[in-house]
């Protein structure tokens, strides 16, 4: 791959950390640049660690994980999205208005976005890429993707709490309903 095919990749790649992220700045009130700059820092490092795991590990990936890796990010989305309307509906404001992120949401959304940068390191091994430079654009896009959907949320939040909730809920169904239609 060269520069622009990376490049195009890791837009490619960033688009679920900018969701994921936009979603974040609806719901969550306070201590903005510190959950945008956590959210962002860990999409972008799970984002461009991942393929290095996979390039690695090429044929047991194709083989063992690729198969199943629609559905594993399916159910870490659908566990994510049944969180998100448990939490606008039943209680737990206190954490969007205190303006926590907790550390398992962290992980749980860098993980389910991050499971097709897994399969790109395939793709990155295959094609004789350099390393090091794909990891790092990938990452790098996904860092930034992850910021500007936060900050994008965060300044169209004017709806109240439990319709960006159920706003944010539906995003994480539709990626969970994508990853295993697409």
């Amino acid at each position: 791959m060269n520069l622009v095919d990376l490049v195009v990749l890791s837009i490619a790649l960033g688009v679920d950390c900018l969701i994921v992220s936009f979603c974040q700045g609806l719901i969550l009130q306070k201590n903005k640049r510190r959950n945008s700059l956590i959210l962002a820092l860990s999409m972008g490092f799970f984002q461009g660690f991942m393929p290095c795991i996979s390039y690695f590990f090429t044929d047991f990936v194709d083989e063992f994980i690729r198969p199943y890796g629609r559905w594993i990010v399916f159910v870490i989305f659908m566990c994510l999205a049944f969180k998100v309307f448990v939490e606008t509906f039943y209680g737990k404001e206190e954490c969007a208005e205190a303006g926590c992120i907790e550390l398992k949401n962290v992980l749980g959304f860098s993980i389910a976005t991050s499971i097709d940068a897994f399969a790109a390191g395939v793709n990155i091994q295959l094609t004789d890429t350099r390393l090091l430079l794909a990891a790092l654009i990938i990452g790098f896009g996904s860092f930034i993707m992850s910021g500007c959907g936060f900050w994008l949320g965060y300044f169209l939040k004017k709806l109240p709490s439990k319709v960006l909730g159920t706003f944010g809920g539906l995003i994480l169904l539709f990626l969970a309903v994508k990853s295993v239609i697409l």
